[in-house]
């Protein structure tokens, strides 16, 4: 058993003053089958009262509406989850290749995982990169699954500050460099390229054992791979998800993640900081 606590903080600061507005903070741990959620704590800077709602995708949310003036917020909200350690490989050896592959090819499956396996405007893979990486079918999805997760990791550098939250795909995969966004954006436009379902995660990493991230939400992969359900892999890291990962949810690409989303009623720039401190003990 591992014990998380988890600290999420966001300071936003306006140019001129914000009459009114709405946020909507996507940050809460997940419950699921490894690990529970024990506590949630929130605070904010400004006068207004922090409501739990759900999503769209079924997932909960912390929202403020702020009707009062203000230039600067700070929201902050501590988490402590309990997390079970995961073996999702381990009938890995009774699998049936040409089933797998045949499985992905059925009109049933297809309906069932249609939002999956079809590109957004940020896990198309472009024209010219169509063919970037394609299934051996002689393997089982399961092991082109995990090739294409040591493909991504190599293909890209991880390096903060070269993209943002909408860089195109052609443009990662010609600088080879970005964040795990960027990672987990490529690994979801092959997967699903090769009829595999894809979804994008948004969750917290503990870095104690050196896993690259930084100092926001770190992102990852689900895929179904048939016969054994969803699984999870890091190609930010090279790994599969383990319980360093603390899932908060899950979406089609990062615009169905975003930790915060807003609307407020103001002129001129703003500026965001944000920060996530995970540790835990056993």
């Amino acid at each position: 058993m591992f014990n998380y606590n988890i600290k999420y903080t966001v300071e936003n600061t306006y140019e001129n003053p914000v009459f009114e507005a709405f946020w909507q903070y996507l940050v809460i741990p997940l419950n699921n089958e490894t690990q529970q959620l024990i506590s949630s704590e929130f605070k904010t800077s400004v006068d207004s009262r922090i409501e739990k709602s759900i999503n769209g995708y079924n997932f909960e949310t912390a929202r403020i509406h702020c009707k009062k003036p203000f230039e600067s917020i700070q929201f902050e909200a501590v988490f402590k989850v309990v997390k079970t350690e995961a073996a999702p490989l381990k009938n890995i050896e009774n699998l049936n290749d040409e089933d797998d592959f045949k499985a992905l090819n059925d009109l049933d499956f297809k309906i069932d995982f249609y939002s999956y396996l079809n590109g957004t405007s940020l896990t198309t893979l472009p024209e010219q990169y169509s063919g970037i990486y394609l299934f051996d079918t002689t393997k089982s999805v399961i092991e082109n699954v995990k090739l294409l997760n040591a493909w991504v990791y190599t293909h890209l550098y991880y390096k903060t500050e070269v993209t943002a939250v909408d860089t195109s795909l052609a443009e990662i995969i010609e600088k080879r460099h970005g964040v795990c966004q960027d990672f987990t954006h490529l690994f979801c436009a092959i997967a699903r390229k090769n009829k595999v379902p894809a979804r994008y995660v948004s969750g917290y990493l503990h870095q104690g054992n050196g896993f690259f991230g930084d100092s926001q939400m770190h992102a990852w992969v689900e895929v179904f791979v048939p016969h054994m359900g969803w699984i999870g892999f890091d190609p930010t890291n090279n790994i599969l998800t383990d319980h360093n990962h603390i899932k908060v949810s899950h979406g089609k690409d990062y615009n169905d993640c975003a930790p915060l989303k807003g609307v407020l009623y103001s002129t001129g720039e703003n500026q965001t900081k944000y920060e996530v401190e995970v540790t835990y003990q056993q």
